[in-house]
Formats: C-alpha cells, sequence, structure tokens
C-alpha cells in the first residue's frame, strides 16, 4: 500500500466521527472544567457515544473508569466541586504537582527539561501544515494539547497521509502518553482526571490500531520506535539551542 492509502479508506463520515471524538477530548484537556460543559457531559452519558467506543460487553476499564466518573458528579454542580476539579487541572497541566509534565521533551530529555529537541521538531511538523502556535511562551509546542490538535488537523485534511498520521504517533503522543496517563492517574485526586487520562489513552491505542488495520502494516515494537527516537536525537544534537523552562499561566492553543 502506497503511502496515503489509508486516507482512501477513511471516508468523510469516519473522519468527521473522529474530529468530533477528538474535539470532545480536547476541551477536556484544554482548560478547567465549568458547570455547563460538565452537564453536558452527563447528558450525553461521556463517553459512550465516542465513535472509538469498543462494542464489548463488558467495557474495557478506561471507557467504564470515564463514565463512572461522570456519573457519578452531583446532580448539582457547586463551586466546592468545581473548586475541587480545578486544583486537579492545576496540578496535572499548569504546576505538575502531579509529576506529570503535558509536554513531550520532559518525558523524552534526558535531564527532564522543557524546550528540548521534540518541541523543535514538533514546531516543525506543525509548520509543514500550514500551523502555528499562537504564543509558544504561553503553551510551548510539544504541549498534549496541540499535538491532539494537530491530529485532529490531519484527520479532517481530505488529502491525509494516514502512514504519516501513524508515524506522528508513534513518535510522539502515543509514545509517552501512556506514562503520562499512569502517572496521573496515580497521583490525582479526582476520579475524573484519572479516567480521562486513562481514555485519553486508550483512544489514541483504538485509533492506531485502527491504522495499522487499514494500512496492513503491522504496529511497531515499543523497543523499535524507541531506536527511532534515538536516532533522531542523535542526528539533531546540536543543532538547537536549548530553551530553559519558565512556569507560567498556560494560555490558549493555536
Amino acid at each position: 500500500m502506497r503511502r496515503g492509502d489509508v486516507a482512501g479508506l477513511m471516508n468523510a463520515e469516519l473522519r468527521a466521527a473522529l474530529v468530533d471524538d477528538l474535539d470532545q477530548l480536547l476541551r477536556l484537556h484544554d482548560r478547567e472544567l465549568d458547570g455547563e460543559t460538565l452537564a453536558a457531559l452527563a447528558a450525553a452519558d461521556f463517553p459512550l457515544g465516542l465513535a472509538l467506543m469498543p462494542r464489548s460487553d463488558p467495557l474495557p476499564a478506561p471507557w467504564r473508569q470515564m463514565a463512572d466518573a461522570v456519573r457519578g458528579l452531583p446532580a448539582v454542580i457547586d463551586k466546592a466541586v468545581l473548586d475541587e476539579l480545578a486544583a486537579d487541572y492545576a496540578a496535572i497541566y499548569l504546576n505538575q504537582a502531579c509529576g506529570a509534565s503535558p509536554y513531550e521533551s520532559v518525558w523524552l530529555d534526558d535531564d527532564h527539561l522543557a524546550c528540548q529537541a521534540p518541541m523543535f521538531e514538533l514546531r516543525a511538523i506543525y509548520a509543514a501544515a500550514g500551523l502555528k502556535v499562537a504564543d509558544w511562551r504561553q503553551r510551548f509546542d510539544d504541549h498534549l494539547v496541540l499535538q491532539l490538535q494537530y491530529l485532529r488537523h490531519v484527520i479532517a485534511t481530505d488529502a491525509v497521509d494516514g502512514l504519516a498520521m501513524a508515524d506522528f504517533i508513534d513518535e510522539h503522543l502515543g509514545f509517552w502518553f501512556p506514562d503520562f496517563a499512569d502517572r496521573v492517574a496515580a497521583r490525582c485526586h479526582t476520579d475524573f482526571y484519572a479516567a480521562l487520562a486513562g481514555l485519553t489513552c486508550e483512544w489514541l491505542r483504538s485509533f492506531r490500531f485502527m491504522l495499522a488495520a487499514l494500512s496492513g502494516r503491522p504496529l511497531p515494537e515499543h523497543a523499535e520506535i524507541a531506536a527511532r527516537i534515538d536516532r533522531k536525537r542523535i542526528r539533531g544534537r546540536g543543532e538547537v539551542a536549548p530553551l530553559r523552562f519558565m512556569p507560567g499561566a498556560q494560555g490558549p492553543s493555536w
């Protein structure tokens, strides 16, 4: 199968459904929750309406835990509930009190520094797609939300290269996000954010399996992907000057 042929198997209806999935996940990772969003999740019985929801009975744990977290929200969302969720959001995405950085560089750099080679690589990937982060000082290019937004953009594009999309997941978000999700689930304080981390990880895994099935190309082993990433790091070492992470409020995305 030639590169890009996967796109022909992802018809417009499927792509629209996947984009809708990502829109819902992005809203939950992008900013603090509010009462309106929580009410909408409860009304939709989230996540049971997602396009990639498995048809097995019983549901796999990540889906069941997210559904239970949403159903467990009180009927009346008061300030105390929102404050607890806001504190967890800050601990995960802003001050990293959970010890789970939302930035790829921190996971892949030997010294666990932000603004390293992965940030510049992702900036170049976005630029090739005609995208640019509005203000990288507010949210660096390798943030998980920006990677999800890029994935959404690619899926929504008629000329999507399915195999390139698979490589993107393998070498970027799909490589480090499972570790991020495990740490969030172990250290955050709310069932909601623990379940969201696990659900997003499982959604990415399901989507990657779908790409493998459509292309007929076997999934690479984790060690193979790690070797590919190491080769890129060796080639790129010394080509860019690292920037030190300066804590600050995270702003809007694209």
